[in-house]
């Protein structure tokens, strides 16, 4: 469904595993960055009654899942640690198109935000389907339902508001570059590392 080109090695969930404060930091901060995006997006698109509404809701959902993300770290006696950079994302963001017309760009970011929620829902599924902890393993199988519907979400939006871009063939572009980036993570325990 999610048209990736890489899927994660399973053995990356042990990774994460192994230093279950790592990923639980990384993770609450990728929410946070999921639910700016959506501001972001809403911020220069207000003119989009119905994209203003679904994106409200999703940046809604996402500190929600900040909140979800903060109250199992502290379940768990580890410390919320600082915003991390996350090279996966500034790399796509690297990718994404800035030149051409405000619709172009408009185009590209809501591609760049369905391609990171394409990307979380994966992990999470790998995460979900691999790690030990039962409590987290339920966790991220809600998540990976709530990141595929995010997804879908910003494809739809790409489709409906194009004025020239072939959003299909970009979003080829797009799974084809991340799948070569993709390559060189997995290695880490953070969300996309």
């Amino acid at each position: 469904m999610l048209g990736l080109k890489l899927l994660t090695d399973p053995r990356w969930a042990n990774i994460a595993e192994s230093n279950l404060e790592e990923i639980l930091t990384d993770h609450a901060w990728c929410e946070q960055k999921a639910a700016t995006n959506a501001i972001t997006i809403i911020a220069y698109n207000s003119e989009h009654e119905d994209l203003v509404t679904a994106l409200t809701d999703i940046a809604i959902e996402e500190m929600e899942h900040f909140k979800m993300v903060h109250e199992i770290i502290k379940q768990r006696g580890y410390t919320l640690g600082r915003e991390r950079k996350d090279d996966y994302v500034n790399q796509l963001f690297k990718f994404m198109k800035k030149d051409g017309s405000r619709n172009d760009a408009f185009i590209d970011r809501l591609l760049f935000a369905a391609m990171i929620e394409a990307r979380s829902c994966e992990r999470f599924r790998v995460l979900s389907d691999n790690i030990k902890d039962e409590e987290l393993a339920i966790f991220y199988r809600e998540l990976m339902i709530s990141e595929a519907g995010h997804y879908t979400t910003f494809l739809k939006f790409a489709k409906k508001y194009t004025e020239k871009v072939d959003v299909d063939q970009r979003w080829k572009e797009w799974l084809d570059f991340e799948g070569q980036l993709i390559q060189n993570y997995g290695k880490q325990e953070t969300v996309h590392g």
